[in-house]
């Protein structure tokens, strides 16, 4: 909120906030701003805190954060193999592992990235 004021301020904008009776163009309308921001501001940063905390007590307990895989190491390791043989149809592959066109290339591109990096 300070940092956007100030932005506004040097294109020449003044700020005046009619509910809290806030007027920036004064120096006493700064000083109540920039009192009513401050707290606001550390509350997020205490917010921020807490949530890096938070995700980092949960990797090291072992839970991963963000939306489940599709498929497995194996899953992924056999559409891998059936993509090489042409008489395959990826449909066919997708409908086997119940999995979308792009999950299949997403994964078997990501596969390849991965094998080609560790030789």
């Amino acid at each position: 909120m300070i940092d956007t004021i100030n932005q506004l301020q040097s294109k020449g904008v003044e700020f005046v906030s009619l509910q809290e009776c806030v007027d920036t163009t004064t120096s006493g309308g700064k000083l109540v701003f920039h009192v009513f921001g401050a707290p606001a501001e550390f509350e997020r940063e205490i917010i921020r805190e807490r949530t890096r905390a938070g995700l980092k007590a949960a990797r090291a307990r072992g839970i991963s954060n963000g939306r489940p895989k599709k498929l497995t190491k194996a899953q992924v390791q056999m559409a891998r193999t059936l993509m090489k043989n042409p008489a395959n149809k990826s449909s066919d592959i997708c409908q086997t592992l119940k999995i979308s066109r792009s999950t299949l290339y997403r994964y078997c591109m990501k596969a390849e990235k991965d094998s080609n990096k560790s030789v």
